[in-house]
C-alpha cells in the first residue's frame, strides 16, 4: 500500500488552513492557491489502486503442469456446449497462495472463460468443504483468451496440499471446441450437465474425460525452485494405470517430499512439473498433432514459462529414432546436435539440464537392429560427453541385465516401449537426488568455457 509522506500532508493542511477564511477580495487567490495545493498532493500520489503488490518480491513455483497441444485432427475435436469442466490435478509442493495458466495456444479464434474457481479435492468430482476459491482475471471474473495466448489468473489464498488433488473449474459458455489440449492426462476428469456449476460443490457430470483441455500449470507461493521434465511418451506415463499417477515424474515427486538429508541439502519445496508429451520428438513434428511440436519448437513456452524453473530433465529422441527408415535411421550426430541446441538454450536463462538415457525397445513395432545401434550411440554420448549437468541413467534402471535391449520384463507394460507402473516406479527412484542440489542451479551449470 502506497503511503502519503507526514511533510507532505502537513503542507497541505497548513495550505487549506491558511485561506479557511479569506475575504472577499482574496478569493480569486484563494481558489488558485487551493487548486495548486490540489494538484501538489494529486501528483505525489500514486495512480494506482492502494491494494496494489509488489511484484518484485512474488516468488511462484509450478507445482503442476502439463504441456499443450493441438489443434486435434477434426474427427478427434471435442466440443463443450456451455458446459463446465472439473479438471483434477496432482500437485507436487504445496503452498498458501494459488494461480492457474490456461491456454488458447493452439487455437484460432477467441476463448471466453465464463467463470473459473479451484478448491482442494473431495472424492470424485466434487471439492471439499470450506476449500472453494473463485478465481479473477486481471480483477475479472471472466476473461476472453485471445487465439494464441495464455492467461494467469490472479493469485488467491488457498492452503495447497504436497502431494493432493486439486479441482479446477472452468465454465465455457457458447459452444467451444478444445483447440488446445493435453490428450494423455491419465486421469479422469468431468464435463457437466449444461450450465455454470463452477460454485456446485457437487458437479452433476454428463461425461467423463481423459485428458485436460486448456489447463496447463498450477503454481503457488514459494521460495523453492521448480523442475520441468521434459520428454515423450514415458515422461507422459502412457500405458500406466489411470487415476494413480504413477509417472516416473510423480514418483521422484514423492520422494522429494519423504526424503530429509542434511548432509545432501535437499529442498523439498522443489515443484515438480512433467512436460511430457506422448509421441514428442526432439527435432521434427509427428504427423499427429497431439503429439506437440518438436521439443526445439516447444522449449520457450513449455520450460522457459514455467514459473520457478531452475532444473530440467531431457528424456526424448526414441521417436525420432523408431519413425526413422528401419534400414537407414537417423544418425546419432543429428540427434546429438538437437541435444546441444536444448543444452545451449537451457544455459542461457541459467538452467541446470540433466540428460537422461533412452530405454530399452526392442520388440517395439518401430524396433529394428540398426536402430538399437543409434539408441546405444546417443546414450553413450549422453553418459561420457559430460556436455549436461548430469546423467539419468534410465536405460540402466530399467533393462534386462540378460538382454539389455529389451526392457526387465516386471518393468515392460506389454508393448516392449512403455515402461509398467514398476517400471515407472524404477525410473523415479533412479534419479540421483544430489543433483538438485540446494546450492540452486548456477552451481550446477558449467561455463561454456569448461565444455
Amino acid at each position: 500500500m502506497h503511503v502519503i509522506s507526514p511533510a507532505l500532508f502537513d503542507l497541505a493542511r497548513r495550505t487549506m488552513a491558511a485561506f479557511r477564511r479569506p475575504s472577499p477580495a482574496n478569493r480569486p487567490r484563494r481558489t488558485m492557491l487551493l487548486a495548486s495545493a490540489a494538484i501538489t498532493v494529486a501528483l505525489a500520489l500514486p495512480g494506482q489502486p492502494t491494494q496494489a503488490q509488489n511484484w518484485s518480491t512474488e516468488r511462484w513455483t509450478g507445482t503442476w503442469g502439463t504441456a499443450p497441444a493441438g489443434p486435434p485432427l477434426p474427427a478427434n475435436v471435442q466440443t463443450f456446449t456451455d458446459q463446465t469442466l472439473r479438471l483434477i490435478v496432482h500437485t507436487s509442493i504445496g503452498g498458501n497462495r494459488v494461480r492457474i495458466r490456461v491456454s488458447n495456444e493452439f487455437g484460432t479464434t477467441p476463448l471466453r472463460i465464463g467463470a473459473a474457481r479451484i478448491g482442494v479435492r473431495g472424492m470424485g468430482a466434487e471439492v471439499a468443504p470450506g476449500t472453494d476459491r473463485v478465481l479473477t482475471f486481471s480483477g475479472n471474473p471472466s476473461i476472453t483468451i485471445p487465439a494464441g495466448a495464455p492467461v494467469l489468473s490472479d493469485p488467491v489464498e488457498l492452503n495447497v496440499p504436497a502431494l493432493g488433488d486439486l479441482a479446477i473449474s472452468l465454465y465455457l459458455p457458447g459452444t467451444v471446441q478444445a483447440t488446445t489440449i493435453h490428450n494423455t492426462a491419465l486421469q479422469t476428469n468431468y464435463v457437466s450437465l449444461p450450465g455454470d456449476f463452477t460454485a456446485s460443490a457437487t458437479l452433476p457430470v454428463q461425461r467423463t474425460i481423459t485428458n485436460w483441455p486448456f489447463l496447463t500449470e498450477v503454481d503457488v507461493d514459494s521460495a523453492g525452485p521448480a523442475i520441468v521434465a521434459m520428454g515423450d511418451s514415458i515422461t507422459d506415463g502412457t500405458r500406466s494405470t489411470v487415476d494413480t499417477n504413477n509417472r516416473w515424474p510423480d514418483w521422484l515427486a514423492r520422494r522429494l517430499q519423504t526424503v530429509r538429508d542434511p548432509v545432501l541439502g535437499l529442498n523439498a519445496r522443489l515443484g515438480v512439473v512433467n512436460r511430457g508429451i506422448s509421441g514428442n520428438r526432439l527435432l521434427s513434428d509427428s504427423p499427429n498433432p497431439l503429439a506437440g511440436r518438436s521439443i526445439l519448437e516447444r522449449f520457450d513456452r513449455d520450460v522457459l514459462a514455467t514459473a520457478g524453473v531452475r532444473y530440467m530433465t531431457l528424456m526424448i529422441g526414441i521417436n525420432d529414432i523408431g519413425n526413422s527408415p528401419n534400414e537407414n535411421p537417423i544418425p546419432a550426430a543429428d540427434l546429438i546436435a538437437g541435444y546441444r541446441q536444448v543444452i545451449a538454450r537451457a544455459h542461457a536463462k541459467g538452467i541446470a539440464i540433466f540428460g537422461a538415457t533412452l530405454t530399452p525397445f526392442e520388440g517395439a513395432g518401430y524396433y529394428s537392429p540398426q536402430k538399437e545401434l543409434v539408441r546405444q550411440a546417443v546414450n553413450n554420448w549422453i553418459r561420457s560427453s559430460d556436455e549436461f549437468d548430469g546423467v539419468i541413467d534410465f536405460d540402466l534402471a530399467t533393462r534386462d541385465p540378460a538382454r539389455p535391449s529389451r526392457f526387465l520384463p516386471a518393468y515392460d507394460s506389454g508393448d516392449h516401449l512403455h515402461p509398467s507402473d514398476l517400471g515407472y516406479q524404477a525410473m523415479g527412484n533412479a534419479v540421483p537426488l544430489t543433483l538438485f542440489r540446494s546450492l540452486g542451479a548456477a552451481a550446477a551449470v558449467k561455463p561454456a568455457a569448461q565444455k
